[in-house]
């Protein structure tokens, strides 16, 4: 053995109690050379056997701390305030975690020359013909789309190595508020009426797969700007009737709508979605399709 290979990376990560921070953190956990930190703002943490750290990245001074106390090789930002609808009624919250949060983190990492990986959405384009490649200029239609293309910027001009990874309808299990397929599941089996839209495109991720691709990176040393999400372009409806056939629930209860009729505070892109050829061919990525990842969640919610 090499004894390059003896030397543990240290890794933090940042918003490690949402459901992708929860994922990495296993995913890391079970990786002999790697050292681990976990943080998040919430006191406790929702992982076992990763130490952890208290800490808002909005307060510069204990991210600050934080990050030269452990001195990461790379820090992995999953923190994100993601709830589109209010982003357009707080969008000085939205803002300070969106973008002055990523400041904060870059400024510590620039210090230490640390890599980060951070995460983007297919939210910073306009939806008005998508899919979208890596290339394609930005035009977002909401706050939070403008606070998460913001974050990208604050890091091209940091002076840092960075990786962007950009993703949408993030799904999968983990000790956190239910995601998209968990809340179908929830509801059909306690016998909702659930509304869900025809005119919403993408290609949800299985968070399995970004975590893969978080990996990816780090292993071949690519840090750039990557569409990371799943194969099949689909929209929320027959996303939501392909779950209910998974886990043998009533799809009479899933009334398909159109956007328009939610009347939500925030505009959606609505043909959205992300090319994702980039990352096939630089870095190997090799999603699931969405019916193994149905598969995989449905075992893991038997256990």
């Amino acid at each position: 053995m090499k004894s390059r290979d003896l030397i543990k990376k240290r890794i933090l990560i940042v918003g490690a109690n949402g459901l992708l921070g929860q994922r990495i953190i296993a995913f890391y956990q079970a990786q002999e050379n790697v050292e681990l930190l976990g943080c998040s703002i919430e006191e406790k943490p929702t992982f076992e056997n990763t130490p952890y750290i208290n800490c808002d990245i909005t307060v510069r001074e204990e991210i600050k701390n934080t990050i030269f106390n452990f001195y990461p090789d790379i820090v992995i930002n999953a923190a994100a305030y993601t709830n589109v609808d209010l982003c357009e009624s707080e969008r000085a919250t939205a803002w300070k975690i969106n973008v002055k949060g990523v400041e904060n983190i870059v400024e510590a990492c620039r210090s230490l020359d640390a890599k980060i990986i951070h995460f983007s959405t297919d939210y910073i384009f306009n939806g008005n013909n998508g899919p979208y490649d890596e290339n394609v200029k930005p035009d977002p239609v909401g706050y939070y789309g403008r606070t998460k293309l913001a974050s990208e910027n604050v890091l091209k001009i940091g002076a840092v190595t960075y990786a962007v990874l950009r993703t949408n309808v993030l799904y999968g299990i983990a000790n956190s508020r239910p995601d998209y397929v968990r809340w179908v599941i929830n509801s059909l089996r306690s016998k909702q009426q659930i509304r869900i839209v025809t005119d919403q495109v993408g290609n949800p991720t299985f968070v399995e797969d970004l975590v893969t691709a978080v990996n990816k990176v780090i292993v071949s040393d690519q840090y750039d700007v990557y569409n990371i999400a799943g194969k099949e372009f689909i929209n929320r409806y027959e996303f939501a009737l392909q779950i209910a056939d998974m886990f043998n629930l009533d799809k009479k209860l899933i009334t398909p709508i159109v956007t328009e009729e939610l009347k939500q505070p925030a505009k959606r892109p609505l043909k959205g979605g992300l090319i994702i050829t980039k990352a096939i061919n630089q870095l190997g990525y090799n999603p699931h399709s969405i019916i193994e990842a149905l598969e995989i969640i449905k075992k893991q919610l038997s256990l």
